[in-house]
């Protein structure tokens, strides 16, 4: 039997998944596709990695190392949903409430005192981060709005909120000392081993990476921030932003980027708090309380310090609260501002969503107020820049005009910055880090002060000339220009340059428009095609298709959950993500107190159909092709009726979505005539769902309104999270006998 591989992952989507994977059982069942889940969850992957601390019936296999093995193969068919990348407050709440549930996980040391404790810790710090996604995408990213989804937004339009000529907003970033201008890259003229490590002014050498293996035309670059100017950089955009009238706000990626961003999250709250640190600084370091966790971390643990301390602490928070700049804040009602907590405030999430209300944030007052946004590496920055200004100068756009922006993202084999994370050290004290190959040669070599940030990645041949073909596949199917974002002035970008240039030559590119252009200047062009009307596809690296593929989609669409992702795997096999997660947290929080989730399984619906097309490619299985052509089309329908979750209680949630593409999709089938024994039998299934929609939708809205236990955050009960996600009999009944027919 073919199969698919769904991923378990967590909050809404996790959720999600246990009211639409059993329809999608069902309906495959017919045709003979079988479907297996995989535990990637925060609390799975925490489980995985500790077993030998719990009992037999406790432990589970390692499912993304599975999975991860499975994604070289060509027989891959993999969907995969939005999983928590974890910040450290978020991994210690997955922890405790593990061990509340009866695991005896070991907690996490901050300090280790022992050998044991440096493993408990080295294999915890393996779970922060962007952990799943650099183990999965074997393969290069084309994220595209389908033509279904593109009409549903020009039909109906998401509110965008009107520009200002005299807006104050701006993005804040460094001009020297970031991780851009200290940057340098070398490509690899042979197969070799190379090694990082730091040269103190003593002389005495520290490996910081050991020795591992690189490619011939592997791309090596490394880079550092200068803490002293990041630190005078901060310093004068919170005296700017109070000196402006406008709210102080941080962008950064703590989740993805997690050993530099929170480090950098860090420097940004004690700028923005210079009086607490300076009075209080070494009383929190003892405690184990670190700016790098935020605000709220060190509000949680006062418990620990003495009474004179814990006051003088809130004190001083108090007190830069009042005396600084107004601070964006992510829950007004609360008192959360952005630097509570490092996740909270995910960059390409908060600017496009700032961008698109006007360039507003929210304020203390729970009211809009122009912003400065402070993005301290350059890298990116300029990108939201530009549209910012071209917003003041031209206005907000109009989702029933505007173009689309699709992406082909070089991330392949944990390409680029996003591949960092196990190469990326706090300098312990003045000195020189270097990168050496086996012959002892100097490759790379900087000079670096006490706290600096210093960080090299990897971007391998293979999948740079895998994007290349890419970008020229796609531009020859949609017959849309194609602009690489690369900068020549950026010494990671002169090389890729080099490479793009050449492998262009290796394929039929006449007749289609394909362009290099610096990232302001691709921003710029593809924004005036944009509010033309005229499409633009972006080829980026694998930071900024994470950025673009945020910006573009929220701005056409309202968000980006409703974009089609496919990642044709190097070796033949199929990933499909299925959106972003940013707002997930909300949504399992608003399920929790009312019973209603408004998580949109669109990007799970578009996924799909594009997985059982490659199935049925790869296994000749015909049948599969009719499930993928009736889905695509109930789709289109779905979004044309207007059954998406609403945001409200008592209104069609997530579950009811569920049905309602389950009603559409019997509807497709019956009325195929490509299978007529499958349209024999979803006709009596169509029959049946029209004949009971209205008692579903009673069974459906009737448990909303109430608070709802799962059992956990991280790790719900499966038993109460069906309960919850499955509250309709007569759903349930109508699938069982669509399984009974033909499963």
């Amino acid at each position: 039997m073919a199969k698919i591989i769904y991923t378990h992952t967590d909050e809404a989507p996790m959720l999600a998944t246990y009211s639409f994977l059993p329809i999608v059982e069902a309906f495959a069942s017919t045709a003979g596709v079988e479907f297996e889940t995989r535990d990637i969850s925060l609390a799975g992957r925490i489980i995985a990695l500790f077993g030998d601390f719990l009992s037999e019936d406790q432990r589970q296999n390692d499912a993304l190392a599975e999975l991860g093995a499975l994604a070289r193969k060509p027989e891959a068919n993999i969907i995969k949903l939005p999983n928590i990348s974890a910040s450290m407050p978020q991994l210690k709440a997955a922890i405790a409430e593990l061990q509340s549930q009866g695991y005896a996980l070991p907690d996490y040391p901050n300090n280790p005192a022992s050998d044991e404790e440096t493993d408990i810790r080295s294999r915890y710090d393996r779970i922060k981060g962007s952990a799943v996604n650099p183990v999965l995408r074997e393969g290069n990213s084309d994220r595209r709005a389908p033509l279904s989804v593109k009409n549903y937004a020009r039909k109906y339009p998401h509110s965008m909120g009107a520009w200002s000529a005299d807006s104050k907003t701006n993005v804040a970033t460094m001009a020297d000392g970031d991780f851009r201008a200290n940057e340098k890259s070398v490509v690899m003229d042979s197969d070799d081993r190379i090694e990082i490590r730091f040269i103190a002014q003593d002389g005495t050498v520290k490996v910081l990476k050991k020795a591992f293996d690189v490619l011939k035309g592997e791309v090596i670059d490394g880079t550092f921030m200068s803490a002293a100017q990041l630190d005078a950089f901060l310093a004068d955009q919170v005296a700017r932003a109070k000196k402006e009238g406008v709210l102080f706000s941080a962008h950064l990626k703590a989740t993805m980027m997690k050993i530099s961003d929170p480090i950098i999250f860090g420097h940004v709250v004690k700028a923005f708090f210079p009086d607490l640190f300076a009075t209080y600084g070494e009383d929190l370091e003892a405690a184990g309380l670190s700016p790098n966790h935020g605000l709220a971390a060190i509000l949680g643990g006062l418990e620990d310090l003495s009474e004179e301390v814990r006051d003088g602490v809130k004190t001083a928070i108090e007190d830069g609260l009042a005396n600084g700049p107004g601070i964006a804040m992510v829950d007004s009602t609360k008192g959360i501002t952005n630097l509570h907590v490092p996740s909270d405030v995910i960059v390409d999430a908060s600017m496009p969503a700032m961008i698109r209300t006007s360039g507003h944030m929210w304020g203390a007052d729970d009211g809009e107020h122009d912003t400065l946004a402070v993005l301290p590496d350059s890298s990116y920055a300029g990108v939201y820049q530009a549209v910012v200004e071209d917003c003041r100068a031209h206005g907000a756009y109009d989702p029933t005009t505007m173009g689309t922006v699709p992406n082909v993202g070089l991330m392949a084999q944990a390409a680029e910055e996003y591949g960092s994370h196990d190469k990326t050290f706090e300098i312990a004290g003045a000195g020189t880090v270097q990168i050496v190959d086996s012959a002892d040669r100097v490759l790379i070599e900087h000079q670096v002060e006490q706290g600096d940030i210093w960080r090299a990645c990897q971007t391998k041949d293979t999948p740079i000339r895998d994007w290349v073909k890419l970008a020229v596949t796609r531009a020859r199917t949609s017959g849309m220009p194609a602009i690489f974002w690369l900068d020549e002035t950026r010494a990671h970008d002169r090389n890729l340059i080099a490479k793009v240039t050449e492998y262009l030559a290796d394929h039929d590119t006449e007749g289609l428009s394909l362009q290099i252009m610096a990232p302001v200047e691709a921003t710029t062009y593809t924004l005036e095609r944009l509010r033309r009307g005229e499409d633009t596809i972006s080829v980026s690296g694998n930071v900024l298709r994470d950025y673009l593929t945020d910006l573009f989609p929220i701005l056409e669409l309202g968000t980006s959950a409703k974009m089609l992702s496919v990642v044709p795997l190097i070796n033949g096999g199929g990933l499909f993500e299925t959106g972003a997660g940013g707002s997930a947290p909300k949504h399992v929080v608003q399920l929790l107190q009312e019973n209603h989730l408004r998580w949109d399984s669109l990007g799970e619906f578009l996924a799909l159909a594009e997985s059982f097309a490659h199935l049925s490619s790869s296994t000749s299985n015909a049948r599969a092709q009719v499930l993928a052509d009736t889905l695509d089309a109930a789709t289109g329908t779905f979004l044309l009726e207007d059954k998406s979750p609403k945001r409200k209680v008592g209104e069609l949630d997530n579950r009811g979505s569920h049905f309602y593409l389950a009603m559409y999709w019997a509807q497709e089938l019956a009325r195929q005539e490509e299978d007529v024994e499958l349209a024999a039998a979803f006709a009596e299934v169509a029959k049946d769902f029209v004949t009971h929609e209205d008692d579903i939708n009673a069974e459906l809205l009737g448990v909303q309104g109430s608070a709802v236990e799962l059992g956990g955050y991280y790790r719900p009960s499966d038993e109460l999270a069906q309960a919850a996600m499955r509250p309709s009999a007569t759903l349930n009944r109508v699938l069982q006998s669509l399984v009974s027919k033909l499963g």
